[in-house]
């Protein structure tokens, strides 16, 4: 009978060694897990956050939401979830402050000049006077000039629990849409007519009966004959929402919307319960999606812009001297009895004018006539 084979000491003792690390690292995961570090720990759960923006589903400027939210969703690698739904969805485009404010929604995106009949002075950021400064300069001004601590305390002024990123400068808006061109400032007499923010003032100074109907509103006014004449923003919005659906006629060059900007918006605790992480990753995107929004707005709009000369056989006219030289008359006027009867706005605008005082003094000595260069090479334009 064979007698049966034992296991060496040196094998059983590496069995052993083996099951007393396998024994210690469970219960060392186990209490790093208890101590709390996240890097051991199970992974924490999305955060998602429903937005709305106050544009039409089908209009660009709903597609720019989109595209910040695509940037955040990516570059928090899932952690941060934005969800973006079309204007009216939950609330009406003007109720979007006061729904992010409540928290029924966490963010938003839209125009400053839409809170306007909350606190007029938000509307400098997008139909102010601009002080010849064109979009990207009142960005500069917001980023480095004061205008982000301004808003801050603006927003406080009213009570306003959300956290404001101003971003995506807009090229300069045409003067609108109408049923014959405008040849002189008296046209607007009598004319009922949709814009919004500071540039209702302006309009009403001119003589127009106005309406501050939003985006999705207006075509359908214009079409029933509740407008005589309106204006949005640009080709590739206007084309898209059907203006030349009920108009032929376009006015470009004005200065009642020479300067405007989108904002993003936070609910205040949604944001401030946030990790510095995508706090940076949020604040990184809003740079990100306002460099990507005004290259494909000089795509889109350009190639929209021949499409409704060509396809649509809309007659484009440039508004005449004489009605932009009234205009910057009448915001003279504006800001004066603004700034006497709100010492915000007031304070608000002597910070945008300094800054616009140097940069655009500058930009105008130091930039090259383009019409001369557009002339040179494509040839004059005619008509």
């Amino acid at each position: 009978m064979k007698t049966k084979v034992k296991a060496a000491p040196a094998e059983a003792t590496k069995q052993s060694s083996r099951r007393k690390f396998l024994a210690a690292a469970t219960t060392g995961a186990a209490g790093v897990v208890a101590g709390g570090f996240p890097m051991i720990a199970a992974a924490q759960s999305p955060v998602s956050m429903r937005w709305q923006s106050t544009w039409p589903a089908k209009d660009i400027f709903h597609e720019y939401a989109l595209d910040y939210a695509k940037k955040v969703n990516d570059m928090s690698g899932g952690e941060l979830k934005i969800e973006v739904l079309p204007a009216g969805a939950v609330v009406p485009a003007f109720g979007l402050l006061e729904a992010v404010s409540k928290g029924t929604l966490d963010g938003g995106h839209g125009v400053l000049g839409y809170h306007y009949g909350k606190q007029n002075a938000l509307a400098i950021w997008n139909t102010g006077p601009a002080f010849g400064m064109d979009a990207n300069m009142v960005l500069a001004w917001h980023k480095y000039g004061g205008g982000k601590e301004l808003l801050a305390k603006l927003y406080n002024s009213i009570g306003a629990s959300v956290e404001s990123f101003i971003y995506g400068p807009m090229p300069t808006q045409p003067l609108g849409w109408f049923k014959k061109p405008i040849t002189k400032a008296e046209d607007f007499k009598g004319l009922k007519f949709r814009t919004n923010g500071l540039a209702i003032d302006m309009f009403t100074a001119m003589g127009a009966a106005v309406n501050a109907l939003p985006g999705g509103e207006i075509v359908p006014a214009l079409d029933r004959g509740l407008l005589d004449g309106a204006e949005f923003n640009n080709a590739t919005s206007d084309r898209i929402l059907g203006f030349p659906d009920v108009s032929k006629v376009c006015m470009l060059q004005s200065f009642h919307q020479s300067a405007e900007t989108f904002e993003i918006m936070f609910n205040k605790a949604k944001y401030d319960a946030l990790s510095p992480k995508l706090k940076a990753i949020i604040a990184g995107a809003v740079e990100a999606a306002s460099a990507d929004m005004s290259w494909k707005a000089v795509d889109r709009y350009s190639k929209d812009y021949i499409e409704l000369q060509t396809k649509d056989k809309v007659k484009f006219y440039k508004t005449p001297d004489a009605i932009l030289q009234t205009q910057l008359k009448l915001w003279d006027e504006i800001v004066a009895k603004k700034s006497a009867e709100n010492p915000l706005f007031k304070e608000i605008i002597a910070s945008q004018r300094a800054f616009a005082e140097r940069a655009v003094k500058w930009e105008t000595d130091t930039m090259v006539n383009r019409r001369m260069a557009v002339n040179h090479f494509f040839g004059a334009k005619k008509g």
